[in-house]
C-alpha cells in the first residue's frame, strides 16, 4: 500500500501539536455521519471501510515525513512523537454495504484527542467518496429493475484512485461488472468490455471487423454496431457473423450488440425485431452513451428492449451530485459529553458516546425506523417501544412488544490499536448490500420523493441534548 500518512489537512497537524505541547491525552469520541442523502435518494450505502482498515494499519510517519514537516515549522516535541505514533484507540462501524440514513453515527472512534484528530481527513476522505458512489449506483440499478448494470466511467473518473475506488464501490451498490481491469484484479470483481468504434474503422469493412472480433471473443461476442449506420449496416452485419458462427456450431455463452448513439429507445426496439426475425432470441443488447437513472427510467417507460447497461460518466462522478458530505464531530471528551450548537439547527450535534439500533418490522423484516441511544443504555424489545422526532416531538410511533426485533449496527473494527475485524470481499459487501436494500419497503426506494426513513433519539439522549443546549447557549 502507498505511504498516506500525509493524507490529511494542515490544520489537523497543528491541532494535533498544540494536543502534544499541552499534554492534552485525554479520550476523546468522534462520529462519522452525513446529513443528507445524495441525489434526492431515501437512503445511502455505507462504503469504504476496508480502505480506512488499510490506512490504520499502515499508519506510520516516515524520516521523509518528518523531515517535510520539520520544514513546515513543526516543533521537535511534536515530531518525536510522530516518529514514534502508533494508534491504540478503538474503532466501530456500520458493515460495509448497510443501507443507511442522515445524522446516525456511521463511524465511531474512541481514542486519546490527539490521535483522533488525525483520522478526521482520511476517514471523511474514503468514505465520502465510495459512500456517495455507492448510492449513485444502487439508484441506477433500482433504475434498471432488475436488468444487469456495468460500470463503465473509469476513463471519465478524477484520477486513478477515483476510477478504481468508484468501481469498488459501484459493485458494492448493485453493479455486476465494471470495466476497469485494475478493480478487478485487486477486488475480484467481473470485468466486461466490448470494443470501440475504432475497432471497427480499422478495418476494411464493417463485416471484417465483426468476423474478427467474434472469432477471437466467440463467448462474449457483443458487437458495436453504430460506427456507420445502426439499421442498415450494423445490425444486418451483426446478424450475418451471428449465423456463421451457429452454422460453425459455435454455442456462444454471451453474443449480442451494443448501442452507444442515438434514439435508444427507438433503435433497440427495431433491433430487437430483427434479431428475432433472424432468429437470434438469444441475442442481447447493451446501451451506452452517458446514462442515468432518469434516462433508463425513460427507456424503460418507453419499453425500450434494452437487456444490460453500460453506464460511465454520470455513475462515476455522481454527475448530479458531486458530494456526499460526511462530517467527523467530537461528542465526548474525557468522559464527558459535547454538543455542537449552531443557528443552523442541520449542524447542530448529537452529544454523548452513542450506539446505532435498528429496528425491523417481525413479520416482513422490513426496517421500521433506527434509533440513535447513548452506548450505556438497555434497549429492550420486550416492551411497547414509543419513538418520537427529535425535532417535533408530537410525531410520535408506537410500535408494540412482539411485533418488532432489534439489531445494534456498528461492529468493533479495532480495539486498543489491534484489528478485530475481518474484512470481506467485495462480492460478499456486494450480496450484503442487496439484502439491505430488500429490507427497505419500496416506498424508501422511489427515485423521486421517497419516504423519509424515521431516525430518532432514545429518551435518554434526547434529554441530555436539551440539558447541554440550556446549558450552553448564550443569549443574543
Amino acid at each position: 500500500m502507498r505511504d498516506l500518512s500525509l493524507l490529511t489537512d494542515f490544520y489537523q497537524l497543528t491541532m494535533a501539536q498544540g494536543y502534544c505541547e499541552k499534554g492534552k491525552t485525554e479520550k476523546a469520541v468522534f462520529d462519522l455521519f452525513y446529513r443528507d442523502n445524495p441525489s434526492g435518494n431515501g437512503y445511502a450505502i455505507f462504503a469504504g471501510l476496508e480502505q480506512i482498515i488499510e490506512f490504520v494499519e499502515n499508519l506510520e510517519f516516515k524520516e521523509d515525513d518528518i523531515e517535510y514537516l520539520r520544514s513546515q515549522g513543526f516543533k521537535e516535541r511534536f515530531l518525536d512523537y510522530l516518529k514514534d505514533f502508533q494508534f491504540t484507540g478503538d474503532i466501530y462501524s456500520v458493515p460495509e454495504g448497510s443501507v443507511v440514513f442522515p445524522k446516525e453515527p456511521l463511524l465511531k472512534v474512541e481514542a486519546p484527542i490527539l490521535q483522533a484528530q488525525l483520522l478526521e481527513t482520511p476517514l471523511l476522505n474514503f468514505i465520502n467518496h465510495q459512500a456517495l458512489i455507492a448510492t449513485k449506483a444502487a439508484r441506477i440499478n433500482e433504475a434498471a429493475q432488475g436488468k444487469n448494470v456495468l460500470e463503465f466511467g473509469l476513463r471519465r473518473a478524477h484520477g486513478p484512485d477515483a476510477g478504481i475506488y468508484g468501481a469498488r464501490a459501484a459493485v458494492i451498490g448493485g453493479c455486476s461488472g465494471t470495466s476497469n481491469v485494475l478493480t478487478g484484479k485487486k477486488f475480484g470483481v467481473k470485468v466486461s468490455g466490448t470494443h470501440a468504434h475504432s475497432w471497427v474503422m480499422s478495418f476494411e469493412s464493417e463485416l471484417e471487423a465483426f468476423r474478427t472480433y467474434a472469432e477471437n471473443f466467440p463467448n462474449s461476442a457483443i458487437l458495436l454496431v453504430d460506427t456507420y449506420d445502426t439499421l442498415k449496416s450494423g445490425v444486418p452485419n451483426a446478424i450475418k457473423v451471428f449465423k456463421e458462427m451457429k452454422e460453425k456450431g459455435i454455442d456462444s455463452d454471451l453474443f449480442g450488440i451494443r448501442l452507444d448513439s442515438g434514439d435508444l429507445a427507438y433503435l433497440s426496439k427495431a433491433a430487437r425485431k430483427m434479431l428475432d426475425q433472424a432468429g437470434l432470441e438469444d441475442a442481447v443488447i447493451v446501451a451506452s452513451n452517458n446514462l442515468d437513472e432518469d434516462i433508463i427510467t425513460s427507456l424503460n417507460l418507453q419499453g425500450a428492449q434494452i437487456d444490460l447497461y453500460g453506464v460511465g460518466t454520470k455513475l462515476i462522478t455522481s454527475y448530479d451530485c458531486p458530494a456526499f458530505g460526511a462530517v467527523y464531530k467530537m461528542s465526548e471528551y474525557n468522559e464527558q459529553p459535547k454538543i455542537k450548537l449552531s443557528d443552523n439547527i442541520e449542524k447542530m450535534t448529537d452529544p454523548g458516546n452513542k450506539k446505532l439500533i435498528r429496528i425491523y418490522d417481525k413479520k416482513q423484516s422490513e426496517i421500521r425506523a433506527d434509533l440513535i441511544a447513548l452506548e450505556e443504555e438497555k434497549i429492550s424489545a420486550d416492551k411497547d417501544l414509543v419513538l418520537f422526532d427529535a425535532r417535533d416531538t408530537w410525531k410520535t410511533t408506537t410500535l408494540k412488544k412482539g411485533n418488532y426485533e432489534l439489531r445494534e449496527m456498528m461492529e468493533p473494527i479495532f480495539k486498543n490499536g489491534k484489528l478485530v475485524y475481518d474484512s470481506p470481499s467485495v462480492a460478499e459487501i456486494k450480496e450484503y448490500a442487496e439484502k439491505e436494500k430488500e429490507s427497505l419497503g419500496a416506498e424508501y426506494k422511489r427515485l423521486t420523493n421517497p419516504h423519509i426513513m424515521k431516525v430518532d433519539l432514545s429518551d435518554e439522549l434526547y434529554e441530555l441534548k436539551q440539558k447541554l443546549i440550556q446549558e450552553n447557549k448564550i443569549e443574543k
